[in-house]
């Protein structure tokens, strides 16, 4: 139950990034980085692509994708469409490469050291999960609309209309 759960929320999440690049009126203003703001829609964007197709699509789904991370972050100005269909890649990997997990895997060692010491692959896979959804908040901050910040103070549908990508 946990990878089908896994798939569902790298979907739906990776979906809500698509949305979030699509609003972009200014295709140009994807690769702006705001005032106090780290990184570009753009940049995260490549990031998560580059993260995902890593650790998920490489490693479990056995792609042979090779990951260039200084490339994600500096980047600029790849169309749209680029990061669009790279995001339908993105989706599609992580599903197969989920698919090759069973339950017995989720407790044992991911099989690559990425952070200080080994973690489990189904710790690993939820971490992966939360590092999606903080970019896409983070990629959220870029766009302008800001609807974090004011969320308290707003109905469900008047988020709806700031930002129609999480309607």
């Amino acid at each position: 139950m946990i990878i089908q759960t896994l798939q569902t929320l790298f979907r739906r999440d990776l979906n809500r990034l698509k949305k979030e690049i699509s609003l972009y009126e200014n295709e140009a203003a994807i690769w702006t980085v705001a005032p106090g703001i780290a990184n570009s829609a753009g940049n995260l964007c490549l990031h998560l692509i580059g993260n995902l197709n890593t650790y998920i699509g490489a490693e479990p789904g056995k792609t042979g994708y090779i990951r260039n991370r200084d490339d994600e972050f500096s980047l600029k100005n790849a169309p749209r469409s680029t990061l669009l269909s790279q995001l339908d890649d993105t989706i599609a990997a992580v599903e197969a490469g989920l698919n090759n997990v069973n339950c017995q895997q989720l407790e044992q060692e991911y099989p690559l050291l990425v952070f200080a010491e080994k973690t489990s692959t189904g710790y690993f896979l939820i971490h992966l999960a939360t590092h999606l959804g903080y970019h896409l908040v983070r990629s959220i901050t870029t766009s302008g609309c800001w609807i974090y910040k004011h969320y308290a103070t707003k109905t469900d549908e008047e988020i709806a209309q700031c930002y129609p990508a999480f309607a």
